[in-house]
């Protein structure tokens, strides 16, 4: 105990250490370096009062360590090769080169965000977005929020709050992160009102439920699910019709954000899915979509639609708590003018939706040939589409298997910096190269003959 109690006493102070030669080198701020000191400091501590030791010798290359990770942004980036394009957990759609470069204009000075420069007067910023939208879709009038959720929320809070939405029972859906239609219906104060059955829905059980307190029928396009077998459900066409014949305004949430025609999504090997300019066709008075899904855009809630329901929609108390930022409305406006003006192969996801298999294939060829390594192999696999849209859906690609523990390996890519993501697929670690980024290879490449070679000893 004596022993033990004279070690204590020699520990070294903060202050003392930070004058160290062996730290004057670091970036690391001097918070952070007191921050892995302090954390030294007491692993010390504890090593002399388990006995476990009898030296005071501080770990400098580990405070370093400690340093720099802690000073290290929390929210970085990794690089994709899972084959999953719409991939939620690491962070969806990659922004076009026009989108970033109109963000980085954008924010980095002050802007006409809501001034109307010519009249010298006070503007929308709903404004900014509203011309091309209209262009793209053919809706009479649009407005923009931050996400889809928020855009369902507000179309529901402004339209039905206090009376009755008419939903389909197979409609009422859940999605990404416990979000539940229903709990979107309660918190807007509209009325859940359901109709038909978890798989067969009629006009005519919609036609039963409308009375003197439906304010809206509402459809919710299943995108992360199929129902097959013995289903029905009504087209929007025919709901729209109904919902006029009966005074009664209609809408429907996509979810995905699908502008290509069916013809362009089976070019592209992929089954149809209700496309934007479709849905606002049918002529349903609010369609709500996601930026960062199909579109490739950042993350935000589209609504086109009718004018006097937009109007209405604007002008709800909750549109200021859901509104997009600057940087939003300038990444989107880029991501969409790239669309309507037959650009869209610039836009990452489409780039990704669109590439051929000898693309594909070239790419892993590269990818396989930069590592180098024994027991390589370009193999042919199956790239998802992710993100909740078309959920049964899959593109033929190529990937690059690595040889070894696939666990191992994954745990080794994923330590890296930056972290690159793959998948465990029939026992094997694969790399999904339909979803690698231009200049992404490289790093790939870099990151798998380290790990390759970590895992040799």
């Amino acid at each position: 105990m004596a022993e033990a109690r004279e070690l204590l006493r020699r520990l070294p102070k903060i202050d003392e250490l930070l004058r160290r030669a062996e730290l004057q080198e670091t970036e690391a701020p001097r918070w952070a370096l007191v921050e892995a000191l302090r954390a030294e400091v007491e692993r010390l501590r504890q090593g002399i009062l388990s006995g476990r030791s009898t030296a005071i010798e501080v770990d400098w290359s580990g405070v370093k360590r400690q340093a720099e990770a802690l000073v290290r942004p929390s929210l970085r980036p990794v690089v994709n090769a899972t084959g999953v394009v719409l991939h939620t957990n690491l962070g969806r759609s990659p922004l076009a080169a026009a989108a970033l470069e109109a963000a980085m204009e954008v924010g980095r000075g002050y802007s006409n965000l809501e001034y109307e420069v010519a009249a010298g007067q006070r503007g929308s910023r709903h404004a900014h977005l509203e011309a091309v939208l209209r262009e793209l879709t053919g809706a009479e009038a649009a407005a923009v929020v931050n996400n889809n959720a928020a855009a369902v929320l507000l179309c529901l809070s402004a339209l039905a709050s206090g009376r009755e939405a008419v939903v389909s029972r197979g409609e009422l859906i859940e999605i990404g992160g416990s979000f539940r239609i229903p709990d979107v219906m309660r918190l807007s104060g509209a009325r859940l009102v359901e109709v038909g059955t978890t798989n067969k829905t009629h006009p005519a059980d919609y036609e039963r439920a409308m009375g003197a307190d439906t304010a809206l029928l509402l459809k919710v396009h299943r995108s992360n699910f199929h129902l097959v077998g013995f289903t029905a459900e009504v087209a929007l066409g025919e709901l729209v019709a109904l919902g006029r014949a009966r005074g009664v305004r209609t809408m429907i949430d996509l979810g995905s954000g699908c502008l290509l025609p069916p013809a362009e999504m089976a070019a592209l090997g992929l089954p149809a899915e209700p496309d934007v300019k479709s849905a606002v066709a049918s002529g349903v008075d609010l369609v709500t979509f996601s930026g960062d899904k199909l579109l490739g855009g950042p993350q935000a809630g589209l609504i086109a639609g009718r004018a006097e329901a937009i109007a209405l929609i604007k002008k709800h108390p909750l549109m200021r708590a859901v509104r997009p930022d600057k940087l939003t409305i300038a990444a989107l406006h880029a991501t969409l003018r790239l669309h309507r003006d037959g650009r869209d192969r610039e836009v990452p996801v489409m780039a990704m939706l669109r590439a051929t298999g000898a693309e594909l294939r070239a790419r892993a060829e590269d990818l396989a040939a930069r590592i180098g390594a024994p027991g390589v192999e370009v193999v042919a696999c199956g790239s998802a589409i992710g993100g909740g849209a078309l959920p049964d859906a899959e593109l033929p690609s190529w990937a690059v298997a690595l040889p070894g523990p696939p666990d191992r390996l994954d745990a080794a890519l994923r330590s890296g910096e930056p972290a690159v993501v793959g998948r465990i697929a029939d026992d094997r670690l694969l790399l999904d190269v339909r979803t690698l980024q231009d200049g992404e290879v490289a790093t790939c490449a870099a990151a798998a003959v380290r790990a390759l070679q970590e895992l040799a000893g």
